[in-house]
């Protein structure tokens, strides 16, 4: 299979020699700061627009009003202004660009985008198992493989359940091929099997010697099997079983079976590597549920691990599933992966610094304000609206007139005097999720969701305290103006 191109994590051309940033005049310090301890590759202005707050523009109100020097060849606009940027870069003659949304993570920003302008492809192919298919209806079996597919998976792997007839199966691997997946049947059964690859199925999952007779059946389908060895025997096993494969004319893949951590995983492991010395040029799979369904552990790091062996082994194929709690979202976090080794393997680069969607419990590089730097942006405040903060050691909130620092979420907000239900019932909900950012050592970004990887959510602006209505906004804006 060859490399494949496909959209990943969000990408910036590379950086152009002069770079205007705009914000707003509460900002301008931590942004100028920010810039020269960056100390960029490139020229750059700062443009101070004349409001407070600079997630307070709209972009339609800031073409109006930037002014971009001779030489600019791109405009960073804050990451919270809404509107779209076209409409500033037809005022400016130059692109436009949003940063990110929070200022300290322009280094990072500009520091991925030469990576990110070749990342994104990838050469190993996800098969994504719907578990005992037969115990499910068909509406249910669509919706599953509809949901696989959205995630990434390229193959859909009907499982069967042995001992269990499964009278639809026909009609199911129909309905999947019809819609444009392409499918795989996971039974030993010699009659599902025929069944499936009769209705489309382009892969068997498995065949050794205790079924080995239906291959021959398959010559001239089209359907590739997955050749495994004898249960619980040795690699030597698989010798008669692809001697026949091959005689057959029938296309073989080898999975030398990863087995659980306890029960021989290390030892499966090696397996792989002898397999690939012993057939350079046999395609491989292997089935990465027996370890993320059966360690309890959160999935992103073992599937990153598990998909950097198959990159580095020429392993073009692996095998999920979604069964246990803790490995939903597995086809997405592969997904992720198989981009991320193969711009490591192929690059000779570590798997860093270009995709942070696998670090979702943990920040990459948590980003904190220290006191003096709060108590000197306090100090530039007029209004009563309270900011807050969080950091390695606690909260601060504070306005123009009360500064307080601490750990208890409780004690912080009697502090802060406020009995207006509203005003309230959003201190608590910030303050919970600043408490939460303090105890995993997250980015805290007051309105805006903590980090979680691939998992983050977006921002729901309907929901954020400080924004303004379109009206509010523009009158806010002309009042700074004046």
């Amino acid at each position: 299979m060859g490399d494949t191109q496909a959209p990943a994590a969000p990408r910036l051309a590379p950086a152009p020699s002069r770079v205007l940033f705009v914000t707003g005049r509460l900002a301008e310090p931590a942004l100028r700061r920010t810039l020269g301890d960056m100390a960029p590759p490139f020229a750059y202005d700062v443009a101070v627009l004349k409001i407070t707050v600079a997630a307070l523009m709209t972009t339609e109100w800031m073409s109006r009003f930037l002014s971009v020097p001779p030489g600019v060849e791109l405009v960073l606009i804050p990451g919270l202004c809404e509107g779209e940027t076209d409409v500033v870069e037809r005022a400016a003659g130059v692109p436009v660009r949003k940063g990110p949304k929070d200022l300290r993570e322009i280094p990072a920003f500009f520091g991925r985008a030469t990576a990110q302008r070749d990342y994104g492809a990838y050469n190993i192919e996800i098969l994504a198992e719907i578990n005992n298919a037969p115990k499910m209806s068909r509406r249910d079996v669509r919706a599953a493989a509809e949901a696989f597919r959205e995630s990434g998976a390229d193959v859909i792997d009907i499982g069967c359940t042995p001992g269990l007839e499964y009278p639809a199966l026909g009609d199911v691997v129909r309905e999947l091929v019809g819609a444009g997946m392409r499918v795989s049947i996971d039974t030993f059964d010699a009659a599902e099997i025929r069944t499936a690859v009769a209705a489309g199925a382009e892969l068997v999952l498995s065949v050794n010697g205790a079924n080995l007779d239906v291959a021959r059946d398959l010559k001239g389908s089209g359907a590739r099997v997955v050749a495994v060895p004898e249960l619980g025997d040795s690699l030597a096993t698989l010798a008669p079983t692809l001697e026949a494969l091959d005689r057959w004319g029938v296309t073989a893949i080898i999975d030398p079976i990863l087995e659980p951590i306890g029960h021989g995983f290390m030892a499966s492991l090696e397996r792989y590597a002898e397999i690939r010395r012993r057939y350079p040029a046999a395609e491989m799979l292997m089935g990465i549920g027996n370890l993320t369904e059966l360690t309890a552990a959160d999935t992103t790091g073992v599937n990153a691990i598990l998909i950097a062996v198959c990159q580095e082994l020429g392993i073009r194929s692996v095998l999920t599933t979604e069964v246990i709690p803790w490995a939903r979202g597995a086809v997405r976090e592969l997904d992720v992966a198989r981009r991320l080794m193969h711009y490591a393997v192929t690059g000779n680069t570590i798997p860093k610094g270009v995709d942070d969607r696998l670090v979702t419990v943990k920040d990459p590089a948590p980003l904190f304000y220290t006191e003096s730097e709060l108590r000197a942006l306090q100090s530039a405040i007029t209004d009563p609206n309270f900011r807050i903060f969080a950091d390695r050691d606690g909260i601060t909130v504070f306005n123009s007139d009360v500064f307080v620092r601490g750990t208890d979420i409780q004690d912080i907000f009697a502090q802060l005097h406020v009995d207006e239900p509203t005003h309230a019932f959003y201190l608590g909900k910030e303050l919970a999720r600043a408490s939460l950012a303090v105890t995993l050592g997250k980015t805290y970004r007051q309105e805006g969701a903590l980090s979680w990887g691939y998992l983050t959510p977006a921002d729901d602006a309907a929901t954020e305290h400080v924004r303004l209505t379109q009206r509010a906004r523009r009158g806010a804006a002309a009042g700074e103006r004046e």
